[in-house]
C-alpha cells in the first residue's frame, strides 16, 4: 500500500534516531507480570465495593529521554471501565514485537494496564497492535495511552475513559464454599500461580479476530460483569471481591460452546473454580470457562468457534449450577459482552486509520 510504505519511508529518521537513544536506555522490562500467589481470577479482591473506588495503579517514572513520535491510532477512542481496546502503531522493522509494549495511564501519569506488543502479520508488514483492557476499577475521565520500548516513549497519544456504573450483591457461604475461600492449602496456591502465569503471558498467534458469540444458548444470567460482592461467611465475617466474569444460570448439564476460534492452554479441575478451560484467542486474550460438571477438550487442542468444550455444573465455589464466562486481557478482566459487539481485532480499520494519518 502506497500510504503505508509512505509512512515507513518516514520511519527511516526515526530508526536512526531511536537507535542512538537506545543505547543508554533502562533494563528492559519483562513482558510478563508478576505472577500472583493469591486466588483473584473469577473475583478480584476489593478494599471497598463502591464502584468509584480509587483503582489500584503502579506508579510510573517518567522516562530520560524520548525518540521521535511514532503514528499511534485507538480503536475504539472512548472506552467504559471494564471494557478492551486495540492501539497500534507504525514501528518499522526496528526490533521485534515483544519488545514494544502499550501502557494506559491516568491523568496522574500512574499505570493502569499495559500489553505487550504483536505483529499483524504479513499484509500489514511494520504495524504492531496491543489489546488493553481498561480494569474496572478505573475512574472516569482523561487518560494516556504511551508507547514504550526499553524505557524509551515512542510516543503518547490522549484517551478518554468514559464513565459506568456496578451492580452490588451480598452472597452468604456455606461451611464448604467458607472453607475454598478462606483456609489456606498449597496446591490451591499452586494452582492460582498456574493460572496467571496462563494469563499473563503473551504469545504471537492470532487464531481470531472475533467477535465472539455467548458459550451458552440460554440468556438467563444469575451474577454480572464488574459486581461488587460482599461474602458472607458462616462465622459471621465478611468479604468483598470485584466478579470478573458473567455467570449463566443454567442446569447441570447444559453444552457450553468455545466462544471464539481458540486454542485449549487449560482444561483440568481445579480447587476453586472447579472443571475449568480457558482458551487462547489472540496475544494475551484468554476466554475462561468455569464450574464445568464435565470437560470435553484436552490442552494442546485448537477449537472451532461453538465446538462443545463440556457441560456446565456446580464444581468447586459454587453455590448452584452455573457457567461461569470470562475473559482476560493481559491479565486484566474484561466484560465478555464487548467482545461480542465488534471484533476484538479489526485489520482493516487500523490500516485505514494509519492511513488517514498519513492524508489527513
Amino acid at each position: 500500500m502506497k500510504a503505508i510504505a509512505g509512512l515507513k519511508r518516514k520511519l527511516s529518521i526515526f530508526i536512526l534516531l531511536f537507535l542512538l537513544a537506545d543505547c543508554s536506555t533502562a533494563k528492559k522490562e519483562a513482558t510478563q507480570e508478576e505472577v500472583s500467589t493469591t486466588e483473584q481470577t473469577e473475583e478480584m479482591p476489593v478494599v471497598a465495593e463502591s464502584a468509584e473506588t480509587e483503582p489500584v495503579v503502579t506508579p510510573v517514572e517518567a522516562p530520560p529521554e524520548a525518540a521521535p513520535a511514532i503514528p499511534i491510532v485507538l480503536i475504539p477512542d472512548e472506552i467504559r471501565p471494564g471494557e478492551p481496546f486495540t492501539v497500534a502503531f507504525m514501528a518499522g522493522g526496528n526490533g521485534a514485537a515483544r519488545e514494544f509494549r502499550a501502557l494506559l495511564l491516568n491523568s496522574r501519569g500512574e499505570r493502569l494496564a499495559k500489553a505487550a506488543a504483536f505483529s499483524l502479520g504479513e499484509e500489514a508488514v511494520g504495524v504492531l497492535a496491543a489489546t488493553i483492557a481498561v480494569p474496572s476499577t478505573a475512574l472516569p475521565g482523561e487518560a494516556l495511552i504511551r508507547i514504550e520500548r526499553d524505557g524509551v516513549t515512542l510516543g503518547e497519544i490522549p484517551f478518554h475513559i468514559a464513565d459506568r456504573e456496578f451492580a452490588a450483591e451480598e452472597i452468604e457461604l456455606n461451611q464448604q464454599n467458607t472453607d475454598i475461600r478462606t483456609v489456606p492449602d498449597p496446591k490451591k496456591t499452586a494452582e492460582s500461580e498456574q493460572l496467571w502465569g496462563i494469563i499473563n503471558s503473551t504469545g504471537t498467534e492470532i487464531f481470531t479476530a472475533g467477535p465472539f458469540a455467548p458459550p451458552v444458548t440460554s440468556t438467563r444470567r444469575t451474577s454480572f460483569y464488574g459486581d461488587r460482592r460482599v461474602y458472607r461467611y458462616v462465622t459471621g465475617k465478611t468479604d468483598t471481591a470485584i466478579h470478573a466474569g458473567v455467570d449463566y444460570g443454567v442446569p447441570t448439564g447444559t453444552p457450553v460452546f468455545a466462544c471464539a476460534d481458540g486454542r485449549v492452554v487449560l482444561a483440568r479441575f481445579r480447587i476453586s473454580t472447579g472443571n475449568s478451560v480457558i482458551l487462547e484467542h489472540l496475544p494475551g486474550v484468554y476466554s475462561i470457562y468455569y464450574h464445568m460438571d464435565s470437560i470435553q477438550v484436552t490442552e494442546g487442542d485448537m477449537a472451532g468457534s461453538g465446538e462443545l468444550l463440556g457441560e456446565s455444573g456446580s464444581t468447586g465455589l459454587a453455590t448452584g449450577p452455573h457457567l461461569h464466562w470470562e475473559i482476560r486481557v493481559s491479565g486484566e478482566n474484561a466484560d465478555p459482552d464487548a467482545f461480542t459487539l465488534r471484533p476484538v481485532l479489526d485489520k482493516q480499520t487500523i490500516l485505514s486509520k494509519l492511513e488517514e494519518l498519513e492524508n489527513p
